[in-house]
């Protein structure tokens, strides 16, 4: 018989928003984290580098504001930056005090800050150049030691569980659905709050930097539960992936870049400074269009980043988590340009919420790469989206620590109902409308866009919806059935909040309307479900 649970808080993904929000929660509360993979496996665990924050005199909360309004493209919610940046300190002071491993000054007093796009300060801090590893490891420790917190592993949320689902009156999580990968069935996890902290969609995509698991399953649940998505068209795609046969989905910090490391096109000439005055330090959007261009005018498949003119000693300091990576695939970046291509990053869309992550759904909670909270805009800035992860993170407990006392249990729920179908026979569907989705995703919604491409990719996107639905209806859920039914969800969502747009700004770009409108307004879709919450 499959399990049920109880629990105070239930807490969707287990990266750094997550974590963040588990530890801060009143330790009489009985939360449960539930992951993927391993409690660490998110994308909170790749992310190199660093994390923005006001720590140096020579610094003001006002230039941090000021950089990522910037950056935004004209859609950043001013009051969601502030907030954002004004809790910038003491979050970081949190994960010093929580054990956090930060890199130091060569004279030890002070942490070394580095610069990253966009910035025009130093004011990156960061664990060499695996901070995220840093972060996730040391969080994921401090959980374990918890004795009110459960860590749940090798499971995948099927569904949020409200009222409406249970025909009862209000507007209420409850709960939720949950596969667990080692037995095959579904559990049901019931809960007076529900946190999502699931991360983005970038799977969407052909080729990604993010991890596995990041295949949009919180938006899509949320979506599905009665809850608003916004700007779910700004993907970022990150300008610099390794490009190499053997190599999957890893990065090379913009980090190199903000310490000398320029771009060059194959016959080694620069290029940059053709697109931006700014060059390699133009923000994300600027660089990965940059590149694309180029690309596609030479017919190229990579172009390079390259960074070998510093000393070996430097650049083995700074960067020795790359610097390992690259020589095993026989690249020695102290004497040798890195092949890098752009790849899908981060989603600035998501799931809507408010300062306290509250979503349009009562009891419900997102934080982290699922919410949209205003601080990206039409493009995120560099190393704002673990500090996004702890800010809001810290507001959602605090938030679930004031209303606890006047929230009841939540009500009976039924068990996972799997009378009325059966195990496929016909696994190879799964796998080939997967790659039919990231294809045409990364041709016709990927850095450059038209009309014409878009309404193509609504069409097949519209045949996989059809498709996957009538499968999920008959056969036994699985881990790929539930990633590839809110895939499709989420790149619908996307690709309808493109079509919307009529114009250029940040990371959405058409060739169609390659200007920007004087008027900039947030993409907002709204799905039939959507009720009002209450305070």
């Amino acid at each position: 018989m499959p399990q049920s649970y109880e629990y105070d808080v239930l807490i969707i993904g287990s990266g750094a928003a997550g974590l963040t929000v588990a530890l801060n929660l009143p330790t009489h509360l009985r939360v449960c984290v539930i992951s993927k993979a391993d409690i660490s496996s998110g994308a909170t665990l790749w992310a190199q580098g660093g994390i923005a924050a006001v720590l140096d005199d020579a610094d003001s909360v006002e230039n941090h504001i000021q950089d990522t309004l910037n950056a935004g493209g004209g859609l950043c919610h001013e009051n969601s930056v502030r907030f954002t940046v004004e809790h910038s300190k003491a979050s970081i002071k949190w994960l010093i005090d929580s054990g956090v491993k930060f890199t130091r000054q060569e004279d030890g007093e002070d942490y070394h800050l580095t610069r990253e796009g966009g910035h025009s300060h130093r004011r990156i801090i960061h664990a060499a150049d695996a901070t995220g590893h840093a972060v996730s490891t040391t969080l994921a420790s401090q959980a374990k030691a918890q004795a009110n917190i459960d860590l749940k592993a090798g499971r995948v949320a099927v569904d949020l569980i409200t009222n409406r689902k249970l025909a009862l009156p209000g507007n209420r999580c409850v709960g939720a659905y949950i596969l667990n990968l080692e037995d095959n069935h579904v559990e049901l996890f019931s809960a007076r709050f529900t946190v999502i902290a699931t991360g983005g969609a970038s799977k969407a995509y052909r080729y990604t930097t993010n991890p596995d698991g990041a295949s949009g399953d919180g938006i899509a649940m949320a979506w599905r539960a009665g809850c608003r998505v916004a700007n779910m068209e700004f993907n970022q795609f990150h300008p610099t992936c390794l490009y190499h046969p053997h190599a999957k989905s890893f990065l090379i910090t913009e980090a190199v870049r903000g310490e000398g490391g320029v771009l060059r096109l194959p016959d080694g000439s620069r290029f940059m400074d053709r697109f931006d005055d700014r060059a390699e330090l133009a923000p994300r959007d600027i660089v990965a269009r940059a590149i694309d261009h180029e690309m596609k005018r030479l017919g190229a498949d990579h172009l390079y980043l390259d960074i070998s003119h510093k000393p070996a000693d430097f650049i083995k300091q700074h960067f020795p988590t790359i610097y390992e990576k690259c020589l095993a695939f026989g690249i020695d970046i102290t004497r040798e340009p890195i092949p890098v291509v752009p790849a899908a990053h981060y989603t600035c869309g998501g799931i809507v919420s408010d300062e306290r992550a509250r979503t349009d759904v009562n009891q419900l909670y997102v934080v982290g790469e699922a919410a949209f909270t205003g601080l990206h805009g039409a493009n995120r800035m560099a190393s704002n989206s673990l500090l996004e992860c702890l800010v809001y993170g810290r507001a959602a407990a605090q938030d679930i620590a004031r209303r606890e006392a006047d929230i009841p249990p939540p009500p009976s729920a039924p068990d996972w109902d799997e009378s009325q179908v059966r195990d496929s026979d016909e696994d190879v569907i799964i796998s080939h409308n997967w790659d039919e989705l990231r294809h045409f995703m990364w041709d016709y919604v990927g850095i450059v866009r038209t009309t014409k491409r878009l309404q193509r990719a609504k069409h097949r996107v519209d045949l996989l919806s059809r498709e996957i639905s009538e499968f999920y209806s008959n056969y036994r859920v699985s881990n790929d059935l539930i990633e590839l039914r809110n895939l499709v969800t989420v790149s619908d969502l996307i690709i309808c909040s493109a079509l919307q747009r009529k114009e250029s700004r940040g990371l959405h770009y058409t060739l169609d309307y390659p200007g920007p409108l004087n008027d900039p307004r947030d993409t907002v879709l709204v799905p039939t479900t959507y009720r009002t919450p209450s305070p």
